[in-house]
């Protein structure tokens, strides 16, 4: 089952390399890994899906939190979510075939971001299955590359986690929806 992670962490050097690392040590592939700042420039919110188990996804919870520089961790499988990914995807479209594929991109609300004599480059944000639908149909086109970022998710509704600066320069993280503050 895939699982997905959301994972706040100071936006600190290697921080990155150490969450990447303990997933290799057990032995888990990252199907899809995606890391930015917040609201708070000194975290950062990775999402990470993984296929893991129910038992599996409970170790891997515990052993992020047991990491440096880790502040919160939650999977977000079983709770209501908005799930995006962006993709480009650069198909071939000579002059014949051009008009075809503006229309496939127009039914999947997708744009079309650059245009060459040979060639279109299409932009499609949604979930994973509507962007698989896409490059389905592309395909007989000519797909000559494609590039997508890995999925972004956030709980649905309210605020999950609250995150404060604290005066001595690290991130805490309040489990409520209450701001705290280290002193």
């Amino acid at each position: 089952m895939m699982n997905t992670f959301v994972v706040y962490v100071e936006n600190k050097p290697g921080v990155l390399t150490r969450v990447a690392s303990l997933f290799r040590r057990r032995a888990f592939n990252i199907d899809s890994l995606t890391v930015g700042r917040t609201e708070k420039p000194e975290v950062s919110r990775m999402t990470i899906t993984v296929d893991a188990d129910q038992d599996q996804a409970r170790r891997i919870e515990a052993n992020l939190y047991k990491l440096v520089n880790v502040l919160l961790v939650e999977n977000v499988t079983s709770e209501a979510t908005i799930e995006r990914d962006l993709a480009m995807i650069k198909v071939a479209a000579q002059h014949e075939a051009r008009s075809h594929v503006l229309e496939l991109a127009g039914v999947f609300r997708a744009r079309v971001v650059d245009v060459s004599p040979e060639s279109l480059t299409i932009e499609i944000t949604g979930a994973e299955d509507k962007i698989d639908g896409l490059l389905e149909v592309l395909r007989p086109y000519g797909v000559l590359e494609m590039v997508r970022t890995g999925i972004v998710a956030m709980r649905r509704g309210k605020k999950s986690g609250a995150l404060a600066a604290a005066t001595n320069g690290t991130a805490t993280i309040a489990a409520d929806d209450s701001v705290s503050q280290s002193v």
